[in-house]
């Protein structure tokens, strides 16, 4: 089959289905808002579904065309049917994330293998503690050991100690790693990764931009509270006799009321998306390197 053209007569139905199914970008989220089974999917499909999901000449078909999104509806029906089967094939997507920029993957399989479930763990184990592999393969097999110990809470202290074995070696690795297996521990509520935690942020070695500082881990983790917010007008708090409104810079001295007032909203409301911002990407850890092939 050439790169350049897929044929349907490929795949059967219900499996065929999927070259035109659409483009990912124009449909509702997965898996939230959209649901593969319904088309007819079983366990049957599962060998034809991994070879979709792991078709190069799908993958690099024209970037206009449908066909080019078939890999990533047939990895997420894999996930739908917990396919066990898929674990082991689905590895080598992993690379994508490296070789390819594909954010689709570094996304998305860790859902896909979340509903694969624990069948999936040794694997993930194995890949994620070998640094031969790419880094942000590794970030995506961090995050997909982190989705089986909370869609499997069974797991969970197999998946904690999965995440604490890499992170131990934070002197030797790259911090973005370091900060996503923290997240990723903490996520998992890991209290009992808080010492190594703290190791690796004295050591300067986790990328706070992604993750945050130790406070913020301990948040996190449940061990101390938030910090309450500070107040945006501290002088309307302070006691009447000491109360007193900042001086005004001459600058601002000559900026009417209502001008003053629109700026300081205008700056909370700054803050408060620098902080989501920040949050997301730590949470997702691939917004700084957003560059999908398939824009």
């Amino acid at each position: 089959m050439s790169i350049d053209t897929v044929s349907e007569n490929d795949y059967l139905p219900p499996v065929a289905q999927l070259l035109t199914f659409g483009d990912c970008r124009e449909l509702p989220p997965w898996p939230e808002g959209l649901d593969y089974l319904p088309l007819g999917f079983g366990p049957e499909h599962i060998p034809d579904l991994i070879r979709m999901a792991t078709d190069e000449g799908l993958r690099w078909a024209d970037s206009e065309s449908l066909e080019v999104w078939a890999p990533i509806h047939a990895w997420r029906v894999l996930g739908q049917l917990r396919a066990e089967a898929a674990a082991e094939p689905l590895l080598d997507t992993l690379a994508q994330v490296d070789d390819d920029n594909d954010d689709w993957a570094l996304e998305e399989l860790p859902d896909v293998y979340g509903r694969i479930g624990p069948a999936a763990l040794g694997l993930l184990t194995t890949y994620l503690a070998d640094d031969d592999h790419g880094l942000w393969a590794r970030i995506t097999a961090a995050s997909a050991i982190a989705k089986i110990g909370l869609q499997h809470p069974q797991t969970r202290d197999t998946c904690v100690a999965a995440l604490m074995s890499v992170l131990k070696r934070f002197m030797e690795q790259d911090e973005a790693l370091n900060a996503n297996l923290i997240y990723n521990l903490t996520e998992l509520r890991a209290t009992e990764a808080a010492p190594l935690m703290e190791q690796a942020f004295a050591a300067d070695r986790v990328d706070e931009m992604l993750m945050g500082g130790w406070q913020e881990a301990q948040v996190e983790l449940g061990l101390i509270p938030a910090p309450a917010p500070a107040p945006a007008f501290p002088w309307r708090l302070a006691p009447p006799e000491t109360s007193a409104r900042p001086r005004l810079t001459d600058t601002e001295q000559q900026l009417p009321p209502d001008v003053s007032r629109s700026l300081a909203r205008q700056l909370r409301k700054q803050e408060s998306e620098t902080k989501a911002k920040t949050k997301a990407k730590r949470k997702q850890a691939n917004k700084s390197r957003k560059r999908n092939r398939k824009k």
